[in-house]
This record gives C-alpha cells, sequence and structure tokens, in this order.
C-alpha cells in the first residue's frame, strides 16, 4: 500500500451520501489519512500533518493525519483499552469499527487508483453497518451506528 491512504468516513459517507440521495459532503465532518512510519515520534507524524494541510489548504474539511504505526501509544490513554503495536496500515484498516468502514483508498506506483477493503465492499454499497469485533466494543460500536444513523436513517444497523 502507499505510504499515504485516504480513509474511513469521508469516502464512506460519500457513498451513503450517493446511496440516499444526499447532498455532496452532508454529513462529513472531516478527511482521515493514515500512513505508516517507523519513525514514532511525535514532531515527524506532526511535519507530516502541517505537510499535508499545506498542500489540501483551502478544502472545507479539517484533514486528520495519523502514522498508524504510532497508535498503540495513545489507544490506551483515549479509549481504555491496550493495544498491539500495528504492523502496518493494513494491519490498522482491518480493526476498523465497520465492515463498512475499514477501507483505504491510495495511488499506487503506476499511479492508479487502489483500495485496501479486508471485509469487501458489499457493506458498503448497501448500506449496511455491521460490527468489526476484532478491536473495538459493543458501547463503541452502538454509538457510532446510532450517530450514523441519525444522518443516514436507512442505513441496515446489523446488532452487535
Amino acid at each position: 500500500m502507499s505510504a499515504l491512504c485516504h480513509t474511513l468516513g469521508s469516502i464512506t459517507q460519500s457513498v451513503w451520501n450517493a446511496l440516499f440521495h444526499q447532498t455532496p459532503g452532508y454529513g462529513i465532518s472531516d478527511v482521515d489519512i493514515v500512513y505508516y512510519d517507523p519513525d514514532l515520534s511525535v514532531a515527524k507524524e506532526a511535519a507530516t500533518q502541517e505537510k499535508i494541510a499545506q498542500q489540501l489548504a483551502g478544502n472545507q474539511y479539517t484533514i486528520d493525519v495519523k502514522n498508524e504505526a504510532r497508535v498503540h501509544l495513545w489507544y490506551a490513554q483515549r479509549f481504555g483499552k491496550t493495544i498491539t503495536p500495528y504492523q502496518s496500515t493494513e494491519d490498522a484498516i482491518s480493526t476498523w469499527p465497520t465492515t463498512a468502514t475499514a477501507l483505504g483508498v491510495y495511488i499506487d506506483e503506476n499511479a492508479r487508483l487502489q483500495a485496501f477493503a479486508p471485509y469487501g465492499l458489499n457493506d458498503l454499497f448497501m448500506g449496511i453497518v455491521r460490527p468489526n469485533k476484532k478491536l473495538i466494543t459493543a458501547a463503541v460500536y452502538q454509538a457510532k451506528a446510532h450517530k450514523w444513523q441519525q444522518k443516514w436513517p436507512d442505513l441496515t444497523v446489523v446488532d452487535w
């Protein structure tokens, strides 16, 4: 996978907007970009965040950039659960909260758009929110599913 990967909400929510006849951008609050770099320093991640923010200056969304190699350093403090270090961007994406949101797109070395979707794309394109129990708790899943269903009421939410 490429060093930088556009992920999660903004892609998933864009698909839901098309499925459920919402305007482009509806419900999207930020754009997540992830990458994997063995340099675990806060300074390197901040520099990467700043570089990408400058390149995307003028867009309407907050840009959230995360080095997935560093997530284990702060995850427990934020979510109350210790995790082992991710081994790659793909490893990280495979733990994301739902099968529809475990998704990343990137530009490969031949300048082609590629997708990494460890659970496939059927749930995404069918408007199904299904838990990925690999890492999250039922409470986290239910809160996310409830929030999304408030914005996209036609989503099919699968019980935990």
